[in-house]
């Protein structure tokens, strides 16, 4: 038995193991669990490592051509880390919280702009394409499109006595949305059941194909 066959024959052993949670959750699912975690741990670990953290000092701080501000910028990476690791200490821990505000402010900012340049906006046009073309799937779209974010927003006015409630067109409005997003969330968890049940039985047959030679 070659190092092809063994790999295959792992393969099929951890796929049934990781499908044997179908069962109920069981000794075999959890230790396939780890085992997968702790390869894609290594994996991560290796490539982060060769791929980013020594190219990236390869190219700052360690190139014999660089500056002092590349030198500097190079290493405040390194500096955001160590002030994250700062966090495990009690008394240190406040100068973690310099690192996790410029994370934080960072990823919002990246977040913000993907979400209205590669979304928004987008999805505006895309609906007004729609409208244009086909008056009722436009009509559609755009119903479920606007009553899904009116079912988001949690503006409310605070009644006499004191209940705070949204008025009655947002409320209609915002049960519509909050029916379309059930239908697209079913379509979305039929779709992956589908594509879970394809993958497993091509996977199957394949390693079943190559270990038998046919």
């Amino acid at each position: 038995m070659n190092a092809e066959q063994i790999g295959l024959w792992a393969g099929f052993i951890f796929t049934l193991m990781v499908f044997s949670y179908l069962l109920g959750d069981n000794l075999l699912y959890r230790l396939a669990v780890y085992i997968f975690v702790g390869l894609t741990a290594g994996y991560v670990t290796i490539v982060t490592l060769d791929g980013v953290l020594l190219p990236w000092l390869r190219g700052t701080v360690l190139a014999t051509d660089a500056n002092l501000g590349q030198r500097v910028l190079g290493l405040v990476p390194f500096l955001l880390g160590l002030l994250l690791l700062l966090k495990s200490s009690p008394r240190l821990g406040r100068f973690g919280n310099l690192a996790i505000a410029f994370l934080v402010g960072v990823g919002t900012a990246v977040a913000l702009v993907g979400a209205i340049t590669g979304t928004l906006l987008p999805l505006a046009a895309a609906t007004g394409s729609s409208v244009r073309l086909d008056v009722l799937n436009g009509f559609l779209i755009f119903l479920g499109v606007s009553s899904t974010l009116i079912y988001f927003q949690y503006l409310a006015r605070r009644r006499p006595d004191g209940e705070t409630r949204r008025g009655l067109a947002a409320r209609v409005i915002g049960t519509v949305g909050q029916g379309f997003v059930v239908i697209t969330l079913g379509a979305l968890y039929a779709g992956a059941i589908l594509t879970s049940l394809t993958i497993f039985s091509e996977r199957v047959g394949f390693i079943l194909a190559r270990i038998t030679g046919g």
